[in-house]
């Protein structure tokens, strides 16, 4: 198992963490173990989830390459189609060219209307628009002269270079599944089953949704499995992450003292963190994640989305919490 991090990338006015800060709290997780930072995109706050933004994860990205050594950096994710297919792929190539090859494109559809909304982009046709960028970037990266023809995107006889460094493309990571949607999002979902039919057929990975339960993750493994199968891919071949938020508290600590943490960014409240998100001692919170990791039957990447840029939460995690989970 892997184990790496989502990163409190939260745009806070003059509170956001400085570059330099990020740099030594990034090179002590390398030094710790962790293999991967990833981050969040969101365009606006979206409401009731969260109560931030995010930096805008492109550029830094480009800035976390530059004050990284080994770790892998990417998306966990990036809301795929408020992109247009032509600029990202050469954008992102970018990118893994200049870390030396250590990009992780992790991508999701979306939920927040009022960012489809700002952007011009119809809210009800992000599943298709999703589809078609992963088809158009995934050519372009992979040959010369190509040529694509969607309902949205088109284009004709196109090269980009520099091609990734990583042949045939970056890994791509697909977010999705079951989740309890109604309360986070504020919003009902229409059937997931083109979300896991789109995973089985292009993710190299599947990430699922941080907030879903053990029996949602198992129920949504065996669909994607039977998918998979029909489009004759190895269900085996389909590497799994399990990611959620984590505050471990100290022994005796009570679960009341970590509101000033997660209300920072966070929407939602305790009752529904103690639910859903990683929030307890460090034993309870290694038993949470091996319980999360058996449902998925193992994963091969542990991502963990601690709550602000103290690295003594990477000493906790790394000496109370991850050995205990790889046990």
């Amino acid at each position: 198992m892997h184990f790496g991090l989502r990163l409190p990338s939260f745009a806070i006015g003059e509170r956001t963490a400085p570059l330099a800060e990020m740099g030594s709290y990034l090179r002590r997780a390398e030094d710790l173990g962790f293999e991967s930072g990833m981050l969040i995109d969101h365009l606006l706050v979206a409401p009731p989830a969260y109560r931030v933004t995010w930096l805008e994860p492109m550029t830094l990205l480009s800035a976390l390459a530059g004050v990284t050594r080994t770790m892998r950096l990417g998306t966990l994710v990036l809301v795929l189609p408020f992109r247009d297919p032509v600029a990202f792929a050469k954008e992102w190539a970018t990118f893994d060219v200049l870390s030396g090859g250590r990009s992780i494109l992790g991508v999701g559809v979306g939920w927040n209307e009022a960012e489809f909304e700002a952007l011009r982009i119809p809210h009800r046709e992000r599943g298709r628009r999703t589809t078609e960028m992963l088809e158009a970037i995934t050519a372009l990266w992979s040959g010369d002269n190509v040529s694509y023809e969607g309902r949205h995107y088109r284009f004709r006889d196109l090269t980009i270079e520099p091609k990734p460094a990583q042949r045939p493309h970056p890994p791509i990571w697909i977010g999705g599944g079951t989740q309890p949607s109604a309360k986070i999002y504020g919003q009902d979902v229409p059937s997931i089953e083109p979300v896991l039919r789109r995973i089985a057929k292009y993710a190299t990975t599947w990430v699922p949704h941080s907030s879903a339960t053990a029996e949602m993750v198992a129920q949504d493994w065996e669909q994607i499995r039977g998918y998979m199968v029909e489009l004759g891919r190895d269900p085996d071949d389909l590497k799994k992450v399990y990611s959620n938020f984590v505050h471990v508290l100290a022994p005796g600590q009570p679960r009341e003292s970590a509101a000033s943490s997660f209300s920072v960014y966070s929407g939602m409240d305790l009752e529904y963190w103690q639910e859903f998100y990683l929030l307890g001692e460090a034993e309870a919170v290694a038993e949470r994640i091996r319980g999360k990791v058996e449902a998925l039957g193992g994963v091969d990447h542990l991502i963990l989305n601690p709550l602000d840029w103290d690295p003594a939460r990477l000493e906790v995690l790394a000496e109370r919490v991850l050995p205990l989970v790889a046990a």
